[in-house]
C-alpha cells in the first residue's frame, strides 16, 4: 500500500510503500511479546516519569480485552450515539 509522508518540517512529502503496519491491537501485543521474549529477563524499566523502576520479569502479562459488542458507544461530543461492533480478542 502506498501512503504520504510528510518530511522537513511539514514543508516536503513523499511516497513511501509500506507493507503492514503492527502498530496497534492484536499484531503489536504479539510483536512487543517477541521482542521482549528476544531481550530477556535481567532489565529494569524506568517507569511514569523516570522516578519508578520495575524488572521486567515483574512486568505483568497484558489482558483480554473484554467484548463491548452492542453496547452504547457515544460520539460526536456527546450528541450522537451508536452500537458497538468490538469483539474483543
Amino acid at each position: 500500500m502506498k501512503v504520504t509522508k510528510v518530511t522537513g518540517r511539514g514543508t516536503g512529502k513523499r511516497e513511501a510503500d509500506v507493507s503492514s503496519q503492527n502498530w496497534a491491537g492484536d499484531e503489536y501485543r504479539k510483536a512487543q511479546q517477541e521482542r521482549l521474549a528476544k531481550i530477556g529477563k535481567n532489565i529494569t524499566l524506568s517507569l511514569g516519569r523516570g522516578d519508578r523502576t520495575m524488572a521486567l520479569k515483574d512486568l505483568p502479562a497484558p489482558r483480554a480485552r473484554p467484548s463491548t459488542e452492542g453496547m452504547v458507544r457515544v460520539t460526536n461530543r456527546g450528541t450522537g450515539a451508536r452500537k458497538s461492533t468490538n469483539k474483543g480478542n
